[in-house]
């Protein structure tokens, strides 16, 4: 069911997503993958965006192809898009197998085991296969990779190959050996194995040259906003804002505290907002008096520790007229970029769009 496409005049906190973004910046990934698929990857629910809504505007955008990380995500995504090609990138278990094809879904084999479990279950159906190239998380090692290359040049393998993957360990910094190092580990793997479509790129896959785009390409965090390569100014346009409403200003005197455990102490006669956003909405702990909000295009210092529902800021050095309850304050968006937030958390953008809480209202723009 999709969510509302309007604001309700009781929300407090609103995440606003701009449909219109996502498209915009799928078009440009297209063009920069130009000869290849640009898929999208939509799981974590469209990294906390909304995975229908965002799965529809890619499709209205040529996008037929869709990467997922879990199967309940690609039973989810099924409806939304029944002709796409769904890619779950966990990979099957004996207990799922039939799900998978009973729902039309590619899992991405990533061990013998889940290869064998494939061959039993859904012999001769389509599946991908992955080849850890040096980011030791998912994937074949080079012993299990010998094994299924024997195999295959005795025709063997026992499912119709459509894609062979890998994931750079390093792609958001263009100047790390280690992209280059991967790179001629996978055209190595390739090598091995029946002609198939090959992937590596993900969004700072694409950004780091021709060398890296294959056949299909994998963006996620750019098609939502983020900056995959966070050295380099960001292309990708905002996708996700985070806004909250104020529902208390008060005035406090020089030497006063401010929240939980008074871990901030006033050196001056201050003005506070209190704000109707917190953990328990995705607006991270890590923020206590390292975060900022923004007031009518204003920033203003997060004061205190984050509570679960609400957060204070420094309004001091912001007009009066901009400052009253009701008053929206921005923490995600256009004035405090995604970057930003994930810098003063010291995490990536990945985790603070991901955490955004169900208890925020997902309202859907048409426009980028």
């Amino acid at each position: 069911m999709a969510l509302p496409m309007s604001r309700s005049e009781y929300d407090v906190a609103c995440l606003t997503v701009r449909l219109g973004a996502i498209a915009q910046n799928y078009r440009l990934l297209r063009d920069r993958a130009a000869g290849a698929v640009t898929a999208g990857v939509v799981k974590a629910d469209g990294y906390g965006l909304g995975a229908g809504e965002a799965t529809r505007t890619l499709l209205a955008q040529g996008c037929d192809t869709f990467f997922v990380a879990r199967l309940e995500e690609g039973i989810a995504l099924r409806p939304v898009a029944p002709k796409a090609r769904i890619f779950v990138l966990d990979g099957p278990r004996a207990a799922s197998a039939p799900a998978f094809v009973a729902h039309d879904l590619v899992p991405i084999l990533n061990s013998q085991e889940q290869i064998e479990v494939w061959r039993r279950a859904a012999r001769g159906h389509d599946a991908a296969v992955h080849i850890d190239t040096g980011l030791s998380r998912l994937g074949l090692p080079p012993s299990e990779l010998s094994v299924l290359a024997a195999e295959a040049r005795q025709g063997n393998h026992g499912f119709n190959l459509v894609l062979v993957m890998s994931h750079l360990a390093c792609a958001e910094d263009p100047a790390s050996p280690m992209n280059a190092e991967q790179l001629s580990r996978f055209r190595t793997a390739l090598a091995q194995l029946p002609p198939a479509p090959a992937s590596l790129a993900s969004s700072g896959g694409i950004l780091l040259g021709r060398d890296y785009i294959f056949d299909l390409v994998r963006p996620g965090i750019a098609l939502f906003g983020g900056n995959p390569q966070t050295a380099t100014p960001n292309l990708f346009a905002v996708a996700a804002r985070l806004t909250g409403r104020v529902l208390q200003v008060r005035r406090v005197d020089k030497g006063d505290t401010v929240g939980y455990g008074a871990t901030f102490r006033v050196e001056r006669p201050t003005t506070l907002v209190t704000v109707a956003l917190g953990y328990a909405d995705g607006l991270m702990r890590a923020l206590g008096n390292k975060g900022t909000g923004a007031i009518a295009g204003q920033k203003a210092p997060i004061v205190g520790r984050m509570s679960m529902d609400l957060v204070t800021l420094d309004a001091t050095d912001i007009p009066p007229a901009s400052v009253m309850p009701g008053a929206e304050i921005e923490f995600l968006g256009d004035t405090v970029r995604l970057e930003d937030v994930a810098a003063a958390a010291n995490t990536a953008a990945y985790e603070i769009l991901t955490l955004l809480g169900r208890r925020v209202r997902r309202v859907y723009e048409a426009r980028s």
